[in-house]
C-alpha cells in the first residue's frame, strides 16, 4: 500500500513540476542566460580594465623616466597625455604630476593646473585640499599674505588632513608680509602641538627663533609639505 502511496505522490509531483516547466520554463533560462552573459562580460571588462591599467602604468613609469633623464618638458607632456587618456587612478596621478612640473618652469600654469584639480569634485576631497595646499606653496613668494590666509585658513582645522603643512605656509605668509606677531603666533602653535610631524616642529622652532630676532629676514624659499 505504502508503495503505491509513493508512486502516486511521485507522480503528481512530477506532473506538478511539468506544468510550471511549461508556463516558466523559458523565464528560468532566461535567467540563467543573463547570469552566464554577465558573468562573462564582467570577466571581459576586468580583463580589460587591468590591460588599459598596465599600459597606462607603463606609460606613467615612461614619464618618470624622463623626468630622471632631465627631460622636463617631454615629461610633462606625457603626464598631460596620460591625464587624458590614462585610467582613472593614473589620470589623476598624471594630473599632479603634470601640475607640479608646469609650477617649476609657469608659476602661474601650476597655480591653474593645481585650482582645476581643486575645483574637480570627482577628486577625493582629501586631494583637492592637497591640490589647494600646492596652490598656496606656489604663491607664498608672490600673493599677499591675506591672499594666502584665504586659500590656505579653511585647511587648519583639528582634522583636515594638512592642517600642519597649510599652518606652517600661513606663518612664512605672514612673516614675508612683515607680520612678526601674527607670523610667531602661529609658528609658537605649530611648535606646541604634540601632533605636529617632528621636522615640522624643529622647523617651527627656527622660525618662531629667527622671527623674534631683531635682524631676521625673510626666509628664501618655502617649506616642504609633510
Amino acid at each position: 500500500m505504502s508503495d503505491i502511496i509513493r508512486e502516486v505522490d511521485e507522480e503528481l509531483r512530477r506532473e506538478r513540476f511539468e506544468k510550471l516547466w511549461q508556463h516558466y520554463g523559458g523565464y528560468i533560462v532566461g535567467a540563467a542566460l543573463l547570469i552566464v552573459l554577465a558573468v562573462a562580460g564582467w570577466r571581459a571588462w576586468d580583463w580589460y580594465e587591468t590591460r588599459a591599467a598596465a599600459k597606462s602604468g607603463a606609460r606613467f613609469e615612461a614619464a618618470l623616466q624622463l623626468l630622471n633623464e632631465g627631460k622636463r618638458f617631454e615629461a610633462e607632456a606625457a603626464f598631460n597625455a596620460i591625464a587624458k587618456e590614462g585610467t582613472a587612478g593614473y589620470r589623476l596621478l598624471a594630473r599632479f604630476r603634470a601640475a607640479a612640473e608646469a609650477a617649476k618652469t609657469d608659476p602661474a600654469a601650476g597655480v591653474i593646473a593645481y585650482e582645476a584639480l581643486a575645483a574637480d569634485s570627482s577628486v577625493d576631497p582629501a586631494l583637492r585640499e592637497l591640490a589647494k595646499l600646492h596652490t598656496g606653496l606656489i604663491l607664498v613668494d608672490t600673493a599677499p599674505a591675506s591672499e594666502i590666509a584665504a586659500r590656505l585658513e579653511p585647511l587648519t582645522a583639528p582634522q583636515a588632513p594638512f592642517r600642519h603643512s597649510a599652518r606652517e605656509v600661513l606663518g612664512l605668509a605672514h612673516y614675508r608680509a612683515g607680520d612678526r606677531a601674527k607670523a610667531q603666533k602661529i609658528f609658537t602653535e605649530i611648535a606646541a602641538d604634540p601632533e605636529t610631524p617632528a621636522a615640522m616642529r624643529k622647523r617651527a622652532e627656527i622660525m618662531r627663533t629667527l622671527v623674534s630676532s631683531v635682524g631676521g629676514a625673510p626666509a628664501a624659499s618655502a617649506p616642504a609639505t609633510q
